[in-house]
């Protein structure tokens, strides 16, 4: 093998092995959020009835999340409810605003 392809497929390893523990710095900055996406841009878990992502079928659905920056969840800002009540998201599943 010629230097230049030794060199070549280190730079290659090199490039591989920085982009896996740079998409694995990012996963760990994220935490599932429950009940901040709208209709059909969840990221996956939309209850009953659904399969993954994008099937969400109400705003703000409670069983569905959505990836959000770590320690952000909890303190997005959302509309607030019909009955005037604060929505906040949830680390853990929601019984609000699920599907008929």
């Amino acid at each position: 093998m010629s230097t230049v392809m030794k060199s070549v497929a280190i730079a290659g390893a090199v490039a591989a092995a920085f982009a896996a523990q740079t998409t694995t710095a990012d996963a760990a900055a994220k935490e599932k959020c429950y009940g901040v996406s709208l209709a059909g841009a969840n990221d996956c878990a939309a209850g009953p009835g659904t399969t993954c992502a994008g099937t969400s079928t109400v705003d703000y659905q409670g069983n569905a999340w959505t990836l959000v920056d770590a320690g952000t969840c909890e303190s997005m800002e959302l509309p607030a409810m019909a009955d005037g009540s604060a929505r906040t998201g949830s680390l853990e599943v929601l019984e609000r605003d699920l599907p008929a």
